[in-house]
């Protein structure tokens, strides 16, 4: 289980539906290795299944959120070792959670840490976030998304000169290149990011689920099959008990009821 008390990665709280998930190796700034990355697959498909769970918020800490990857682990690897890693494995359940993932990013988020941010759903920043694909210092390219992901979010022209010089991104500017959400005091983030995660947690639980779903699946497909897909859903939510208690609140001037249930 992550939450050992030797884990670097552990369920801190679960409170109202909102699970907190703090990676701790404060002595290497929680630097990504193979333990850390299993721990956090582990986490994570333990929360996707449990149904008291509606939003998850990752965090590090207050100073740091990951600097990077472990570069002892793989600075002699060969090809072939780094193949049989199959570290993509242990991305997936953080990137295919079917539940919104807010990230509390404080200091360096940079490499594999720039990398697990854009793996969330949203990202709340604190002034002192500072994020990064350094890996070409390293004569590398990102390995965990960072090409995919970056110019996803930032587009060309940002994501080629954060990619081909390795420099770091202050909050603010972060923000303005919508590579994070909200941008608050460092001593803010995690409340921010957890307040944040509330109000999504009393959301329609099937209108978030599907709110995920079609933006990411929707994200590679030509606009016209993104539509169709949209459509589907939409029309899909109108046998939700949640769509009628939301419409019957609404007209009648009061505070939904939302059950998640169909």
């Amino acid at each position: 289980m992550s939450d050992h008390q030797d884990s670097a990665v552990s369920l801190e709280s679960l409170d109202g539906g909102v699970a907190v998930v703090r990676i701790h190796r404060p002595e290497v700034k929680n630097a990504l290795n193979a333990a850390v990355r299993r721990q956090l697959a582990e986490q994570f498909t333990l929360l996707a299944q449990r149904q008291d769970v509606r939003t998850i918020v990752l965090t590090g800490g207050d100073d740091f959120f990951v600097a990077g990857a472990d570069v002892r682990e793989f600075a002699s690897s060969s090809p072939t070792q780094m193949y049989q890693r199959h570290n993509e494995r242990l991305w997936e359940p953080v990137g295919r959670c079917p539940k919104p993932v807010i990230a509390a990013v404080n200091g360096f988020a940079l490499g594999g840490g720039c990398e697990l941010a854009m793996h969330c759903d949203m990202i709340v920043a604190g002034e002192s976030a500072r994020f990064g694909q350094p890996e070409v210092k390293l004569g590398l390219i990102p390995g965990a998304g960072g090409t995919q992901r970056l110019v996803r979010a930032v587009g060309k022209f940002q994501a080629m000169r954060m990619l081909m010089t390795g420099c770091m991104v202050g909050a603010f500017d972060a923000l303005r290149m919508g590579l994070v959400s909200e941008v608050v005091a460092d001593d803010q983030t995690l409340a921010r990011a957890k307040a944040l995660a509330h109000e999504v947690a009393g959301m329609p639980a099937l209108a978030i689920e599907q709110i995920k779903e079609v933006v990411l699946s929707g994200a590679d497909l030509p606009l016209e099959n993104a539509l169709l897909l949209e459509r589907k859903a939409f029309q899909l939510l109108f046998d939700t008990a949640d769509q009628k208690e939301g419409a019957a609140a609404f007209l009648e001037k009061r505070k939904p009821n939302y059950q998640g249930e169909l």
